[in-house]
């Protein structure tokens, strides 16, 4: 793990949160493999992680809080966050631990994994 990757993980969640989509598309490989993680399955490239969060955003409002960053014994970096996702109006949907599991390629997120069981 190098500060590099984990300043750019930091960056990208605080642009999500922010839903600031293209400066997280920044953070990201033209062909990332990103989970859907509302919907199921996994979305590839730019294009379409755009459609994904309009539509997911349209509809409820996750914020997603860093907590920790570990590297595996493969490379990838895990990071462990703090989910909270609410309705439009407000109501809070749920409320967990999860995990971010990250592959990076040219100093971009090539792919990103989750586990809720966190």
């Amino acid at each position: 793990m190098t500060s590099a990757d984990i300043a750019l993980l930091q960056r990208m969640y605080v642009e999500f949160n922010a839903r600031n989509i293209d400066a997280v598309l920044g953070t990201m490989h033209t062909d990332v493999n990103w989970p859907n993680g509302w919907e199921g399955g996994y979305v590839v490239g730019h294009a379409a992680v755009r459609d994904y969060w309009t539509r997911q955003w349209s509809e409820i409002d996750p914020t997603v809080t860093p907590e920790g960053f570990d590297t595996l014994s493969d490379g990838r970096i895990r990071v462990r966050v703090h989910q909270i996702v609410k309705d439009r109006a407000g109501k809070e949907l749920s409320d967990k631990i999860v995990n971010h599991t990250y592959t990076f390629d040219g100093g971009k997120i090539r792919s990103m994994t989750i586990d809720v069981s966190a």
